[in-house]
Order: C-alpha cells, then sequence, then structure tokens
C-alpha cells in the first residue's frame, strides 16, 4: 500500500494575486517552505523565479501548483503538468492538486492520469481541492495512493465541518486558504477582542484559530515582508480553550469563493 508523505508546515505562503518574485524569495528567507500556486493565478513562473533566486536548497521547499479546469481531461493532464513545470522551472512539484472537482474532470479518468504523472516522478503526491465529501470519497476508491492534501476554503467565518472530520479520519492535511476572511478578520469584533488580550493581531489570531485544529494547516497571502513576517510567527500563538470557543460561536457565514 502506498503511503502519503506529506508532512506541510503549519504556515505556508499563498500566493493568488502576487506578481513579483522578490515576495517568493522573501518569504523563503523568513522561513517558509510551502509554496502554494496554480495554472490560473497566473504566476507560476513567478513563484519559480523567486525560488530559483532563494539560496535554499530545492528539497527543503514545498511547491504545490493546481491543474484548472481545462487541464483535467485524461490526455491533457500530463501535458498540462508539463506546462506548468516549464513555468516553474522545476524538473516536479511535491504536490499537485486538482484544483475543482469542474470542467474536464471525471473521477474516471483524471485521476489515473494524475496517478501516472505522479508514477512518471513530475510530481511527488496528489491532492484535491474544493471537493464535496462525496467526491473526496469516490477519489479515494479511483487513486493508487492516498490523497496527500485536501485545500478548502476554512476561516472563522465558513469552513465544512465534514471536510474537517474527513481529513482528520484519512490522517492528512486540510489546507486553509483566505484564513484572514478577505480582510474581515481584522474588523470582527471577537478576533479583535481575542487579539487585545493576547497582545497581538486579528489576523494572527485567526490563523492561531485555525492550527488548534487537528490536520489543518494555513496559507495566508501577503506582500509585505512586515506581513509575511506577522503571519509565519502567527503559528506560535497558542490560543485557550475560552478563546477558541469564542471564535467557533461567532454567528456569521462569508463564503468568499462560492461555486
Amino acid at each position: 500500500m502506498l503511503v502519503v508523505d506529506m508532512h506541510l508546515p503549519p504556515v505556508g505562503l499563498g500566493t493568488m494575486g502576487i506578481h513579483d518574485p522578490v515576495t517568493v524569495e522573501a518569504a523563503l528567507d523568513l522561513g517558509y517552505r510551502h509554496l502554494d500556486t496554480a495554472q490560473i493565478y497566473d504566476n507560476e513562473r513567478v513563484v519559480g523565479e523567486g525560488v530559483a533566486a532563494s539560496p535554499l536548497p530545492r528539497e527543503e521547499c514545498t511547491v504545490a501548483t493546481k491543474l484548472w479546469i481545462d487541464s483535467l481531461a485524461d490526455d491533457d493532464v500530463r501535458p498540462g503538468t508539463e506546462a506548468s513545470l516549464d513555468r516553474l522551472g522545476l524538473e516536479s512539484v511535491d504536490l499537485l492538486y486538482v484544483h475543482r472537482p469542474r470542467g474536464d474532470y471525471d473521477p474516471e479518468s483524471t485521476l489515473p492520469a494524475l496517478d501516472a504523472v505522479r508514477e512518471a516522478g513530475l510530481t511527488r503526491q496528489v491532492g484535491l481541492s474544493n471537493f464535496e465529501p462525496d467526491q473526496l470519497r469516490r477519489a479515494r476508491d479511483v487513486l493508487d495512493a492516498p490523497i496527500a492534501a485536501h485545500q478548502v476554503e476554512f476561516h472563522p467565518y465558513y469552513g465544512d465541518r465534514a471536510l474537517l472530520e474527513d481529513a482528520q479520519e484519512y490522517d492528512y492535511p486540510l489546507v486553509a486558504y483566505s484564513p484572514l476572511i478577505g480582510g474581515d478578520a481584522f474588523e470582527d469584533p471577537v478576533l479583535t477582542d481575542v487579539a487585545e488580550k493576547h497582545d497581538t493581531s486579528p489576523a494572527a489570531v485567526s490563523i492561531a484559530w485555525l492550527l488548534a485544529h487537528e490536520n489543518v494547516v494555513t496559507i495566508p497571502k501577503a506582500s509585505s515582508r512586515e506581513h509575511l513576517r506577522a503571519n509565519f510567527e502567527a503559528q506560535r500563538l497558542d490560543l485557550d480553550g475560552e478563546d477558541v470557543a469564542r471564535i467557533d460561536a461567532i454567528d456569521r457565514e462569508r463564503e468568499l469563493y462560492p461555486e
């Protein structure tokens, strides 16, 4: 049986909207060891340039990208993967996701094609993104290797607990994107109050709340070195049970990226 060896750091860098390799290089310099990009972000080349400019050995950083919905037909998976690798300037990525189970996605043909690119050494592991519980179950039945990670929107205003429970049951990382709620974390009264208690920022509290959940890692986006450092250091913040319960009880729902 194939075993997943995907130990993602608690805080990685989400790169959607980042178009300067200096930001990527700065993140690596500050200690980030997980970079997340995607074909649809139109910045794989930027991420690759940042990796190339850093003195960090390649094997010390997890690089992940995602195949968009027009690269998911069985005949398009390998060419799409190779195109991403060319833009990144890499021989392989550590984690290759199905970005969304839409468009040309068909579990019976897409997933075996992903297994094939993994077996060919173009990616170390295969992940999924924005899947529903039933789609995860079907993918688990079809894939040769276990699901290495599942990336979803998850923050104090939105998150599917069934997806969290699946990650915990099958012991893979749930990669939470948009942890700062599109900026709303800075204005939320509960997050602000908890931040004052710990003499920190609401952003740090939101990140720490995510990391208080078993099997959850997160990929906040930041561009300035100051914000990159603050997000990375948020993993050192320990919330107590009362803090977590208060954030759990926030009575508001806002999904930033609905279907």
